[in-house]
């Protein structure tokens, strides 16, 4: 049973889908394994609890950086 696991900040109902089928149609294109066989994990995290050169990504934002 293949696990994709992925961590990221918070998205969306529409792009957690979309990112689902996107990665599972890519994995069963390269291994050739049954869509059945995939789990995707998704792990979302706030803002406050991503840094980025020292800051948190919460105040990355409201400097107006990405």
């Amino acid at each position: 049973m293949p696990v994709i696991q992925i961590t990221m900040g918070k998205s969306s109902k529409e792009q957690k889908k979309e990112l689902i089928e996107k990665l599972t149609a890519d994995a069963i294109a390269i291994t050739k394994i049954p869509a059945s066989e995939f789990t995707v994990l998704i792990s979302e995290l706030d803002a406050d609890n991503i840094g980025r050169a020292g800051k948190t990504l919460t105040d990355l934002r409201a400097a107006g950086q990405k």
